[in-house]
């Protein structure tokens, strides 16, 4: 598709029902600029909250043991510091689009307050880019998909209970395998592609292994590192314990944070790709905008991960202009385009229909094997 076509062409594309990206840009040209009040209040307030719910979760039965309030205090704080680390970490979305110039003191920060203590430093989200290459998405190159309309159901259920052994594996990773690539660099380049990137699909390999690029993971390595030393022993420093408390709130809030996530990400496309490039038009109609009943959608999808679709079509966009540029969409796009099938309703009937098409997709594929053994018995 031409993204700089005229206004006629624009208006003959609107015309005939197929999606105009020059009208829809005209639409909110004017949203692009990131507000840095914004994003500097909205993470500092989120992350800060985040931490003091966990610590009164784990402090309040210490203090208090036999409050009768203590319980639902506790989960109270439980459910809090899910919310706020969630939307904290979310933020590292953001990271990817923002300007370099500008926000390079809210990239220190981000990670000081949010990256490193929760090892989700902002080095394995710089592949993000390859998910929206327009050549990339949906393919080999894109670690961030998974064809899962044309995959076992089941595979949506051991994507969710990933959760429980990613936490471990973090550790792993940032504990013993960092170490082990400052010790022996040839490892590097194995780790780096393998084992150096948030990603859906377990095959994706990262290529990006430049002396730039390596230096700041080396960086983050390192604080990762001091840090994970310091989370496994300062139960002992402190209070002389073997077994800390804190590892045990720790995984429990970590394991709830990750589930949320990957249920987000179900729900984040429609995961109808087979493999193969697909059209700008394709790749806006397999994501989804959910713009309804935001006192819940912004819980599971905060800083504008609730709109996926809109970001595709503007990656540059600021989360806070996000919900803004929808509604321009909705009210200035022709009432056949090709955008409103974005929106879906909930995430619950997202996630329902991908199970849907992965379970009949299956039964496709066991109908044809049933017919080619029984034409091959009748042969």
């Amino acid at each position: 598709m031409n993204h700089h076509s005229g206004p006629e062409a624009a208006e003959a594309q609107a015309a005939s029902g197929r999606f105009s990206f020059s009208q829809a840009r005209f639409l909110v040209g004017d949203l692009q600029r990131p507000n840095p009040k914004i994003y500097w209040a909205d993470f500092l307030l989120s992350i800060i909250s985040g931490h003091l719910a966990f610590h009164g979760m784990y402090y309040l039965p210490r203090w208090y043991p036999d409050a009768e309030w203590l319980w639902p205090a506790v989960v109270g704080c439980f459910c809090a510091c899910v919310c706020f680390y969630m939307r904290s970490v979310m933020f590292i979305h953001e990271l990817v689009h923002l300007p370099k110039e500008g926000f390079e003191l809210f990239r220190i920060v981000w990670n000081g307050l949010c990256g490193i203590p929760l090892l989700v430093p902002s080095f394995l989200y710089y592949p993000h880019v390859d998910h929206h290459r327009r050549n990339h998405y949906g393919t080999e190159h894109d670690g961030e998909y998974l064809s899962l309309s044309h995959r076992s159901p089941w595979l949506i259920v051991g994507f969710v209970l990933q959760a429980l052994v990613i936490p471990f594996l973090a550790i792993i990773r940032f504990l013993i395998i960092s170490p082990i690539c400052w010790v022996l660099p040839e490892a590097r380049a194995i780790i780096h592609r393998h084992a150096s990137t948030m990603l859906v699909d377990p095959s994706y390999q990262r290529t990006d292994m430049t002396r730039r690029v390596l230096k700041t993971v080396e960086m983050q390595e390192a604080f990762c590192f001091a840090w994970c030393v310091w989370f496994l022993t300062r139960g002992a420093i402190l209070r002389g314990e073997a077994i800390d408390p804190m590892w045990f709130y720790a995984y429990a809030v970590a394991v709830a944070l990750l589930v949320l996530n990957e249920i987000r990400t179900l729900g984040a496309h429609r995961w109808t790709g087979d493999g193969e490039s697909m059209s700008f038009e394709e790749q806006m109609l397999d994501s989804v905008n959910y713009p309804h009943a935001p006192w819940i959608s912004e819980l599971w999808g905060p800083v504008g991960t609730r709109y996926h679709a809109l970001h595709h079509l503007f990656p540059s966009l600021p989360y806070h202009n996000l919900g803004i540029a929808h509604r321009r969409l909705m009210q200035g796009l022709p009432a056949d385009s090709p955008y409103r099938r974005t929106v879906a309703p909930s995430l619950s009937g997202a996630i329902a229909s991908l199970w849907g098409r992965a379970a009949a997709s299956r039964r496709k594929v066991r109908d044809v094997a049933t017919d080619s053994a029984e034409v091959r018995r009748a042969a």
